[in-house]
C-alpha cells in the first residue's frame, strides 16, 4: 500500500514517537488475585530488563475501590465519590468507599517503591480516560456524568490534576523511573456514537462530538507530560475504534486489540505510524484457552502484526518498534498463566524484532 500524502495526518505533539527499542513487550493493567507484592515482583521479574517495559498492575479481585473506575476515581481532586448499587457516584463529601480506594492505591505505591528500589528505566502507569470515566460515574440525580457538560469539564480538570499528582508521586517514589502514562478508554466508542443507555434503560444518551472528545483527551495527556512523563499511550480493547480521531489527541502510541482491526483500521494505523505514532499491538488474546494457560507460539503472535505490516507496504525495519502486549488485562487468568502471557509477549516481540532487522 502506498500512503496517500493528502490523507489526514496526525497532529504534531510533544509526546509523539515514544522511544521503544526493538523487542519491547509490556502488560496492559489488571492482574489476578490479591497478593500485591507477589504480583508487582512478577511484573518486574519479567519486564524490568531492557528493552522490556514494567508496569504497576491493578488488582480488581480486592473488590470495590480496586476496580478500574474506583481506582481512577481515587485520583480525582476535589471530586469525591461513593459507591451505590448503580455504580460509583459523585458526591459532596468523601466517605469510606473513597477512603478504601485511596488506601488500595497507597498500598500499591508503597509496594512499588519497595520492589522498584534502585530501578532505572521506563515504567508504565494506567488510568481510566475521561470519557470512560464520565460514562461510568453517576451524578447525584442518578444520571451519568457524561450528560452534563459542566460536570464533564469539572471531571476532566480534576482528572488532569490527579494525573499530575500521581505521576509526580511515582517519580518521587521511584526516582530512576521514566514514566509512561497509559489512558484506558474502553467506553469511548459508545460515548462517540450515542450508544450509552439512560438511567431508565429506555433511551440513549446523546453522542458527544469528536472535537469535544479530542480536547478532553488532549487535556489529560498533556497533564502527564507537563510534569515529566516521557510518553503517553491511548489504550482500548473495544471494537470499531475511531483510530483517526485517537491520533488527533497527540498520544505517542495507540494500544489496540489487533484481532478486532479491519483492513480500514490497519490503513489508518499505517498513516499514523508513518507520521510518528507508535503501535502497541494487543496480539495475545485475554480470554478462553490463553487464560487457562494454553498459549500460541511466539511466531504465531508475531504474525498478527508482521502479516498486515507487510501487506500494507510499511517499512519492514519499523515493525521492530511495535510493542507487543496482551489484548486486555489479565485479571481473568491465574497468576501463573498471567506470568506466562508476559513471557509469551517478550518472545513474540523478540521474533518481530529479528524479522525487522533480518
Amino acid at each position: 500500500m502506498s500512503i496517500d500524502p493528502s490523507a489526514p495526518q496526525p497532529l504534531s505533539s510533544p509526546t509523539a514517537g515514544i522511544r521503544s527499542e526493538p523487542g519491547t513487550a509490556t502488560g496492559i493493567g489488571s492482574w489476578p488475585g490479591t497478593d500485591v507484592r507477589a504480583a508487582i515482583r512478577a511484573t518486574f521479574d519479567e519486564l524490568s530488563e531492557a528493552p522490556q517495559l514494567p508496569y504497576l498492575p491493578e488488582f480488581p479481585a480486592r473488590g470495590p475501590g480496586a476496580d478500574m473506575i474506583g481506582r481512577t476515581a481515587a485520583l480525582l481532586v476535589d471530586l469525591p465519590v461513593d459507591l451505590q448499587p448503580s455504580g460509583w457516584r459523585l458526591v459532596d463529601h468523601a466517605g469510606r468507599d473513597l477512603k478504601r480506594a485511596r488506601s488500595f492505591l497507597g498500598e500499591d505505591l508503597d509496594v512499588l517503591a519497595e520492589v522498584a528500589d534502585g530501578y532505572t528505566g521506563r515504567l508504565k502507569l494506567q488510568v481510566v480516560g475521561p470519557w470512560t470515566l464520565a460514562s461510568a460515574l453517576w451524578l447525584p440525580r442518578l444520571e451519568r456524568a457524561v450528560v452534563d457538560p459542566g460536570a464533564v469539564r469539572d471531571l476532566i480538570g480534576s482528572l488532569a490534576e490527579g494525573i499530575s499528582r500521581h505521576v509526580q508521586e511515582v517519580a518521587r517514589l521511584v526516582p530512576g523511573a521514566e514514566i509512561i502514562l497509559q489512558v484506558d478508554e474502553p467506553g469511548l466508542p459508545a460515548v462517540l456514537i450515542g450508544a450509552l443507555p439512560t438511567a431508565s434503560g429506555f433511551g440513549r444518551l446523546r453522542a458527544i462530538q469528536e472535537p469535544t472528545i479530542v480536547e478532553g483527551l488532549e487535556t489529560v495527556l498533556a497533564a502527564a507530560t507537563a510534569v515529566g512523563a516521557v510518553g503517553t499511550v491511548l489504550h482500548s480493547c473495544a471494537a470499531e475504534l475511531p483510530i483517526e480521531m485517537l491520533v488527533k489527541t497527540g498520544a505517542g502510541a495507540l494500544s489496540l486489540d489487533v484481532s478486532l482491526l479491519r483492513t480500514a483500521d490497519w490503513e489508518q494505523i499505517a498513516i499514523a505510524v508513518e507520521a510518528g505514532t507508535q503501535l502497541w499491538a494487543g496480539a495475545i488474546a485475554t480470554s478462553g484457552a490463553v487464560l487457562a494457560g494454553t498459549l500460541p507460539r511466539p511466531d504465531a503472535v508475531a504474525d498478527t502484526v508482521w502479516t498486515p505490516w507487510r501487506t500494507l507496504g510499511l517499512d519492514v525495519a519499523s515493525a521492530g518498534a511495535v510493542v507487543i502486549t496482551p489484548a486486555c488485562g489479565l485479571a481473568g487468568a491465574s497468576p501463573t498463566a498471567a506470568r506466562s502471557v508476559l513471557k509469551l509477549a517478550k518472545g513474540a516481540a523478540s521474533v518481530l524484532a529479528e524479522r525487522a532487522t533480518g
